[in-house]
């Protein structure tokens, strides 16, 4: 038989109000006597009722997780999934649960939107989506309070790895080991592509390096093939980039392969650089050079975000978080002269 908040009153020798009062942090309850029904709960194995506590704060303590990867690599993906580790985390603190949201329930199909109603969840965190969707699109002019990794829309919080900034970085690293012939091979077109590129040009600008549009390249994230066969343009120019950086450490793979191909010794003939900070590659030798993005950072306030919509509605407002990255200096990159 389940453990009640009746059973725990009587261990206490208090009244069922106070226990209850105790357990949901009311303040005219003092320190002391929190302390002991706190300790007696766990003593006996007293958890709260779910629907019991949904009744009470007309709220389900549950939130929707929109995660839908388009290179199928699912919860394996290693930056969100690092993301989605730390949210799940921060929002279990803070007393809730997760639910993935997608079009399926059994053999039922099912909108987002209709998805996160059937659930009732509280509210919904999105990454990884295509979110110029008409069906995320509706799923935002919703009521359903909601926070976005990596996308901005104009009504809702979001929070955003600096993927400028972390172009920026890379660019004024190469610039300070006297590169002047830099290429970038990045990813499909998206917000952080976008920003990506956006740090990259203005890095550029500010090192007085020319662009060249040969040394642009466009390949998947997370597909070393594909970044293979782009490194592999680059390196058969007339006049080959000096430094190449990948969209990302996983597709940085392929690249560093199509460099050991061409007979070139990476961080020696040849510098080389990823993004992520995925810790794998950061076991292999050259080490790889790479911005680490914070990804614990990127979960947790996500989490606190979106909670902070849900509880107070009316003070939490649309904000926009930036979280820094770091750059990772590895054994890929040379000094030019």
């Amino acid at each position: 038989m389940a453990v009640t908040i009746r059973d725990v009153a009587e261990k206490c020798g208090l009244s069922v109000s106070t226990v209850s009062k105790a357990l949901n942090n009311y303040t005219d309850i003092s320190e002391e006597t929190r302390k002991r029904v706190l300790a007696t709960a766990r003593e006996i194995g007293y958890h709260p009722n779910a629907l019991a506590r949904a009744l009470k704060t007309n709220r389900s303590l549950n939130l929707g997780v929109l995660f839908v990867d388009e290179y199928g690599s699912g919860l394996t993906h290693p930056f969100f999934s690092a993301v989605l580790d730390s949210f799940k985390r921060a929002a279990e603190n803070q007393g809730y649960d997760i639910t993935f949201i997608n079009h399926n329930l059994g053999k039922t199909k099912m909108t987002f939107l209709e998805h996160c109603q059937y659930r009732n969840v509280d509210g919904v965190c999105l990454a990884c989506i295509d979110f110029y969707s008409p069906e995320v699109a509706d799923l935002m002019r919703q009521s359903i309070p909601a926070v976005t990794i990596d996308h901005t829309f104009n009504n809702r919080s979001c929070v955003i790895s600096d993927n400028v900034g972390g172009m920026e970085m890379l660019v004024n690293y190469a610039a300070e080991l006297g590169h002047q012939r830099i290429a970038y091979v990045h990813g499909k077109p998206s917000s952080v592509t976008d920003h990506r590129l956006t740090g990259f040009y203005r890095a550029m600008k500010a090192n007085n390096i020319p662009v060249l549009p040969e040394y642009i390249e466009l390949a998947d994230y997370q597909d070393a093939q594909k970044c293979h066969k782009a490194v592999q343009r680059l390196l058969a120019l007339k006049n080959p980039p000096t430094c190449i950086f990948a969209p990302d450490d996983q597709a940085a793979v392929g690249g560093l392969d199509a460099i050991l191909d061409a007979g070139l010794r990476v961080g020696e003939d040849i510098s080389f650089a990823g993004y992520d900070g995925h810790q794998l590659l950061q076991l292999l030798r050259p080490k790889l050079t790479t911005i680490k993005q914070d990804t614990k950072i990127i979960g947790q306030k996500a989490a606190q975000v979106l909670i902070e919509n849900i509880e107070e509605p009316t003070t939490a407002g649309v904000q926009t978080i930036l979280v820094p990255g770091e750059l990772i200096v590895g054994e890929t990159m040379h000094r030019v002269s």
